[in-house]
């Protein structure tokens, strides 16, 4: 028989495939349909920063507008930074979400700097949110910011929402740390319970008829496996927390890879966009399949069996697959 369960975040789930934050779990319907194919549990569309931000500067606008009539007024209320308002929908969708299915709700918040935001993570937490996914996606644009106040910036946020609230917290990360090792160690040392690796940034293309900067959102392609898999690969038993795989996972094969690499979950999305929802229980078919075929009983015997763990110098292994790479011939042609 085989055994897809494992575990994540401390959550007890039935196999890997988790759909990761997109509109398509903007519906309930669309959550009950992810649990019916196979979804082990879901990660919930991202609430952003700046969400949170305007609504809670809105309310200050409104409620001191016409205060100035008289000074005394003003000290009714307090400063915009003091509020912990934001949208309410998103916490009311985690309750819909939650009464709708069995299977555990894991919220997204997406932001890219400190500050009061992140203590809305806590009424995502009482909404009944299981795990709470941390996405900090940020472009250092200034040329005088060093990679160590990077690097502060993002574990502040970790550590913000780690103080806020009680539940797991995974982290989605960027690949490109100076040293992507040592952060994720750091991270870990921070409390993250999980890190998902990784966050694509969306890079806009130029309208040249229009002379405008268009957003051009391009789905995930199997090749987009690579960098996470490597990663996983790398600091799989190095570190306490949890590794989720993302981006590049369209089919079963792909799950097993990552798992094989020392992946936990898998996270799937663009392969749903493009094949819609019930394409997880073909995933699932196929990884049942290839363990079947390939006498692997479950899960966690495969896990981390093709990761760099037993590597004493994963360093050199790098660099010699590196060098191995370079002197065979492309498979297309040039």
């Amino acid at each position: 028989m085989i055994n897809l369960s494992t575990t994540y975040l401390g959550l007890k789930l039935k196999n890997p495939l988790v759909p990761s934050a997109s509109t398509i779990s903007d519906e309930i319907g669309n959550i009950r349909k992810m649990e019916d194919s196979g979804a082990a549990a879901v990660v919930l569309h991202s609430l952003f920063e700046e969400q949170l931000r305007a609504d809670r500067d809105e309310l200050f606008e409104r409620m001191t507008s016409g205060t100035e009539s008289f000074p005394e007024a003003l000290t009714y209320f307090p400063e915009p930074p003091k509020f912990e308002l934001g949208p309410e929908t998103y916490l009311e969708h985690i309750r819909k979400a939650k009464a709708a299915v069995n299977i555990p709700i894991i919220a997204s918040l997406n932001g890219s700097s400190a500050g009061g935001w992140t203590d809305y993570a806590k009424k995502i937490q009482q909404a009944g949110a299981d795990a709470i996914e941390l996405n900090i996606y940020f472009i250092p644009t200034d040329p005088g910011l060093s990679g160590a106040a990077v690097e502060e910036r993002t574990l502040d946020i970790v550590k913000a929402v780690k103080s806020a609230v009680t539940c797991p917290v995974a982290v989605k990360i960027s690949p490109f740390f100076s040293n992507t090792a040592n952060m994720v160690q750091k991270l870990d040392q921070a409390g993250a319970d999980g890190l998902v690796l990784f966050n694509r940034f969306y890079q806009p293309d130029i309208d040249i008829d229009e002379l405008e900067i268009r957003p051009n959102v391009l789905l995930s392609t199997p090749q987009a496996a690579r960098l996470p898999l490597t990663w996983i690969g790398i600091l799989y038993g190095r570190i306490k927390a949890d590794l989720a795989a993302t981006s590049g996972v369209h089919q079963g094969k792909d799950a097993i890879k990552m798992i094989m690499a020392g992946a936990t979950v898998t996270q799937v999305c663009a392969s749903l966009y493009r094949n819609g929802i019930k394409h997880l229980a073909v995933m699932e078919k196929e990884m049942r399949e290839w363990m079947d075929k390939n006498e692997y009983e479950s899960v966690q015997q495969m896990r981390g069996s093709m990761s760099q763990k037993n590597c004493a110098d994963p360093t050199a292994f790098e660099r010699a697959q590196y060098m191995r790479a370079i002197q065979k011939p492309p498979m297309e042609k040039v």
